[in-house]
């Protein structure tokens, strides 16, 4: 009989789409189906409700800024991008990615290390 596997959700952080929405403004303006395209590699589905949602809020607190642009064929389309707030913002995510990720490597390099020696005694 094998220990149960604990359910810790995994994924990525609550609210981790609003970074991302910003670095990929960052990168380059956009609009709502590009960005849908864009975030699968931040382990982000493609749920249009939650990204419109998010940019909203985003642009609420003025850390986005959008508009309508004509298109020869078809309806206008809102297009998006960071503003000056959302970059600082951005940049203080970024700050705290990081030093998430050196307490994981230092969790990790422990457990590898508990790992390599074996099973406890007792």
């Amino acid at each position: 009989m094998s220990p149960a596997q604990p359910n810790h959700g995994g994924g990525p952080p609550r609210n981790f789409i609003k970074p991302c929405l910003l670095l990929l403004l960052k990168e380059s303006p956009s609009y709502g189906y590009e960005l849908l395209d864009r975030l699968p590699p931040f382990g982000i589905g493609r749920d249009h409700g939650s990204l419109y949602r998010t940019l909203r809020a985003l642009e609420q607190e003025g850390l986005v800024r959008s508009g309508w642009e004509p298109r020869g064929r078809g309806p206008e389309r809102r297009r998006y991008e960071v503003t000056v707030e959302g970059e600082a913002w951005l940049d203080a995510w970024a700050g705290t990615i990081s030093a998430t990720q050196s307490v994981l490597e230092a969790y990790l390099r422990r457990y590898e290390d508990v790992q390599a020696r074996g099973p406890a005694p007792g």
